[in-house]
């Protein structure tokens, strides 16, 4: 969803190519064939060796694997490298062994999403008027931050720069508590359900409203939690 919605809205610009690369074959034929991209990587690493940047948008325990593999990589020496994953503490950590290297990783976050998933469900106009936080490293230089925020410029999200401890804090706090309430309340109803039945049917657009998010992929939320889990 996020990746095919961020590439979308980058098409907007002409003069921006996307090469994809997906684990699911099937979901790279997809994403080709209602123009996601533009180009299939049957070959992430061999196809990073064109890319002028680099994003991750994957589950964040996958973002990390993947970062530790990139020193092994031939990237082009310019190549900035960053994320849309919704914790940023864990990452950056990672990325200071590639800073040490020489390699540009500055961490990116849209705060925008749906219930839904897959690239299917992806929307160019998913970030406009939304906040895409980044978290480059302090002594990152503004010349190389200001290239990552004027390719985003054209999915219109509000770009906004702050530190990596302080963007966990504060999206535990707006986004990653309240979807650990909301699926709780769903495992609770289901609970409820076994002794009193009518409880589900009882439901309506209040628990639907509090729920909602609820539905989004468990893997994802799995691996946000445990990397955020001391600010939740």
């Amino acid at each position: 969803l996020i990746g095919g919605s961020l590439a979308l809205s980058l098409k907007r610009n002409k003069d921006v190519k996307i090469i994809g690369y997906d684990a699911n074959g099937q979901t790279l034929k997809t994403a080709k064939r209602i123009s996601v991209i533009d180009e299939i990587a049957t070959n992430l690493e061999e196809s990073s060796a064109f890319a002028d940047v680099i994003v991750f948008a994957t589950p964040v325990s996958e973002t990390i694997r993947l970062m530790k593999e990139l020193p092994k990589w031939q990237l082009k020496k310019q190549v900035i490298i960053t994320d849309t994953g919704s914790t940023k503490k864990e990452i950056m950590k990672v990325a200071i062994s590639l800073k040490e290297q020489g390699i540009t990783f500055i961490g990116g976050h849209p705060m925008a999403g749906s219930h839904k998933s897959g690239v299917e469900a992806a929307r160019p106009i998913l970030f406009e008027n939304a906040y895409y936080l980044l978290t480059p490293f302090e002594d990152e230089t503004d010349e190389r931050v200001q290239v990552l925020i004027n390719l985003l410029q054209v999915t219109k999200a509000k770009v906004v720069q702050v530190g990596a401890e302080e963007h966990d804090h504060m999206t535990a706090v707006v986004s990653h508590f309240p979807h650990l309430v909301a699926a709780s309340l769903v495992h609770q109803l289901s609970f409820e359900n076994e002794q009193y039945p009518f409880t589900k049917q009882l439901a309506a657009g209040g628990f639907r409203d509090l729920t909602r998010i609820a539905s989004a992929n468990p893997i994802v939320w799995r691996d946000i939690t445990l990397q955020n889990r001391q600010e939740l």
